[in-house]
């Protein structure tokens, strides 16, 4: 006859295979804390006899894993991870905040479940004692913090604690939040809003599995993969212990005993998803034996497209979006006019200015007036000014128009190129707008033909890329002026191949006239494409990016800049700038242009 725990215990497990959508799920009460062992989770069995209290902690933990194996993905979670360990547990933990919210919108006994968890879990730590802020406790706090923002009340005992909290953090990241609760169902653009709030706190956000490639090693591929295993080591570190989550245990399912049969598992205890390649040939960066990576290819060209930003919607939206961007433009007029006109006067100040003396007309040359009182016989002198104007340039804004970018940046970037393209316009200086994404999420198209055709090894780039036209260099900003405000349409953003864009970008700018060419990257991170990461290395397209970087800086007249929002690009460009924050933006773009145009280094403005 079964006990009272155990009836409880198969209800419990047979909820856990339900919400996670999978029969295979096996739930055992044999631990002190909750690890997963592949498919199984163990959690610490309730007092005997059962308790209102220990149910309902048991059911917040069963629910909790439940959720995870249903709306988490390992891979992409572990190829956007910071690399640092505080960083990381806080990263964790949002990524934990976005699957219970999930849930807990989905089902009503599972948002009880879960706040009777967090309760629990409030209380074992005391917060309701808290009196001062510890920086030991800031992923409590931004847990409880962003749950809020997601309609997740915080427990009675936590809430001076929060209060503590409240004033310290919210100036920093309460602009992203709504940003983060609208792409709860997304585990990508939730992931790299993350990043930005973890930039905003002062973390180091560069990705665990990203790694500098310096000239040296691009010169020797073999060199390349022996420092990349050394590097390696050090990745997939525990968070510390006082990560809510730091109860993974990594080891299989299929005994008993810790250590045998152990598998890699992500910092949730996930098992990673079973590929042809071994967790080594993966995590350095080849697969299928293949020493060097193969070089970067794509699998076809048939379904990628360059497109006017007209042709992607119907002209009513179009005008519809301009003047969504015309309010943005009104509420920062006063900010944006006067950073136009100091780049304006920065760039016409740059302009040399000479005298050409001894001429029969012009301003009077009263430096030599001594001389005709001196001597009759000297007639006056005249003198003119000589201005020489810039040299013939065009200017590129290439904008990253992924998914990530979503909400406040592409905003921003939209508002940027716009005063940007009026205010070069006024200085006789060319501008081309172009953004860069693909057509559809995880491949489309190419995805498709290439898992009908076999899938074949190393398939190269599996997506469709779109790349667009905002303002072509000889329209007129009148003509193209509504285009911008397509970069508002979510729609149109999707995923980010960095490196053939510079390469479609650059190729434009090699077929202008001009004697002077400028390209100007804005992007928030490094490429991402699911489909090829998922079936190339996983450097494959970060490598092409930073091959495509350095051919263009050292081997082609352009002069490359670029602006990363909530990401450090300084690893892949040599001029770069990094904002924290997406408001930096304008004012950072103008600033920058304006250097470079008077830095004698990047080539002078002059002739």
């Amino acid at each position: 006859m079964e006990t009272p725990t155990e009836k409880f215990r198969r209800a419990t497990a047979a909820t856990c295979r339900a919400i996670a959508g999978r029969d295979d799920i096996i739930l055992a009460f044999d631990g002190n804390r909750t690890a997963y062992f592949g498919v199984r989770i163990s959690i610490a069995p309730p007092s005997e006899p059962l308790e209102s209290r220990e149910i309902k902690r048991v059911r917040g933990e069963a629910d909790t894993s439940a959720l995870r194996f249903a709306h988490h993905d390992p891979r992409l979670h572990n190829r956007l991870a910071p690399a640092n360990e505080a960083a990381r547990s806080l990263f964790d933990t949002l990524e934990r905040v976005r699957y219970e919210s999930l849930g807990a919108r989905r089902m009503q006994g599972v948002a009880l479940n879960l706040a009777h968890s967090l309760e629990a879990h409030c209380q074992a730590l005391k917060l309701d004692t808290v009196t001062q802020r510890d920086p030991k406790q800031l992923s409590e706090a931004v847990q409880l913090l962003v749950g809020e923002a997601m309609d997740h009340p915080v427990p009675g005992t936590a809430q001076g604690f929060v209060d503590l909290w409240r004033g310290h953090l919210l100036p920093e990241i309460e602009s992203l939040l709504p940003e983060l609760a609208h792409a709860v169902q997304d585990q990508l653009a939730f992931a790299r809003t993350a990043q930005a709030i973890l930039g905003k706190l002062g973390f180091s956000i560069e990705s665990g599995t990203v790694r500098e490639q310096t000239k040296a090693e691009l010169r020797d591929p073999d060199e390349d993969v022996l420092e990349r295993e050394g590097e390696e080591v050090g990745l997939g570190q525990a968070p510390p212990e006082s990560d809510p989550l730091d109860s993974v245990d990594i080891f299989d399912g299929s005994t008993d005993d810790p250590g045998v049969g152990e598998k890699p598992l992500d910092e949730f205890g996930a098992e990673e998803d079973e590929t042809d390649e071994t967790e080594e040939q993966f995590r350095h960066g080849f697969t299928h034996n293949k020493f060097p990576p193969d070089p970067y290819h794509v699998y076809t060209f048939e379904f990628d497209e360059v497109v006017e930003a007209a042709e992607i919607c119907d002209p009513r939206e179009l005008i519809r979006l301009r003047l969504q961007l015309d309010r943005q433009l009104s509420l920062l007029q006063s900010v944006i006019g006067c950073l136009a006109n100091r780049l304006q006067r920065r760039l016409l100040a740059r302009q040399a200015r000479s005298w050409v003396f001894d001429q029969e007309e012009g301003l009077l040359d009263t430096a030599r007036l001594a001389r005709v009182v001196a001597n009759p016989n000297y007639s006056l002198s005249y003198k003119w000014e000589k201005e020489t104007p810039f040299r013939d340039t065009i200017v590129t804004l290439l904008i990253d128009n992924s998914g990530s970018m979503r909400g406040r940046p592409i905003t921003l970037a939209a508002i940027s190129a716009d005063v940007l393209a009026r205010t070069l316009e006024r200085c006789a200086v060319k501008t081309e707008i172009l953004g860069f994404t693909t057509r559809t999420w995880k491949g489309g198209r190419t995805y498709e033909r290439w898992m009908a055709g076999g899938k074949k090894d190393n398939p190269g780039r599996l997506n469709e890329l779109r790349h667009i036209v905002y303002k072509s260099a000889d329209v007129p900003w009148r003509r193209a002026r509504k285009n911008l405000g397509l970069m508002l349409r979510e729609g149109v953003l999707k995923e980010n191949i960095d490196g053939e864009a510079l390469l479609w970008a650059h190729q434009r700018l090699l077929a202008r006239s001009e004697q002077r060419r400028i390209l100007m990257v804005i992007s928030d991170g490094t490429p991402v494409d699911d489909a090829t990461l998922a079936n190339n290395s996983r450097d494959y397209l970060d490598r092409h990016l930073h091959q495509v970087i350095q051919y263009i800086e050292n081997e082609t007249p352009v002069e490359l800049l670029a602006i990363g929002i909530g990401h450090d690009v300084t690893r892949y460009y040599h001029r770069a700038v990094t904002l924290v924050d997406a408001e930096q933006l304008g004012g950072t773009m103008m600033e920058e242009l304006a250097n470079l145009f008077s830095d004698n280094s990047w080539g002078s403005a002059l002739r």
